[in-house]
């Protein structure tokens, strides 16, 4: 189980002190306002910032100001970094949602048992997010990520069950 998550998109400086518009990546802000510091990854290394202040700004957009990051300049260099903090420091889950990272590798089976192949990833697709089912016989396949397909998903047991498994022709 992946205990490390990224919560957010850093973007472009706002202002004079060194403030960071930060994109969040659930869409959700609330977990962000209890924040004390971050992990900001860019370009393969990590480095952990203690946070000054958060505010949201347009949701889901904030402004974060780090501790040491003071100028528009630091600021930029932050840019594109994603922001990484703990499973139980990123947005909470309502029933009936999961963490994308929790469905990548589970089975895909039918109602009968049969194994299709596995989810190899969640992407967003312009009308929604998209689930790449890599098939046993890996081919891949876009498979729209809604209740009409995905009819059960057990994370608990390793496996998502399919309904209407024509999207597969």
């Amino acid at each position: 189980m992946i205990e490390k998550f990224v919560i957010g998109i850093a973007g472009s400086p706002f202002g004079v002190k060194g403030a960071v518009k930060v994109r969040s990546c659930s869409g959700e802000t609330s977990h962000f306002l209890k924040l004390k510091s971050i992990i900001v990854s860019k370009e393969g290394k990590e480095q952990e910032y203690q946070i000054d202040e958060i505010s949201v700004s347009a949701p889901p957009a904030l402004l974060i100001k780090f501790n040491g990051i003071d100028s528009p300049e630091a600021a930029k260099t932050l840019s594109g970094a994603r922001l990484i903090t703990s499973r139980e420091q990123a947005a909470p889950l309502e029933e009936g949602e999961f963490y994308i990272e929790d469905l990548k590798g589970l089975s895909v089976q039918s109602d009968k048992g049969e194994e299709i192949g596995h989810v190899a990833n969640i992407i967003e697709g312009g009308g929604g997010e998209l689930a790449e089912i890599k098939l046993i016989n890996g081919e891949k396949r876009l498979i729209p990520f809604r209740k009409e397909f995905f009819k059960k998903i057990l994370p608990a047991k390793g496996m998502i069950i399919m309904d209407n498994l024509w999207i597969f022709d």
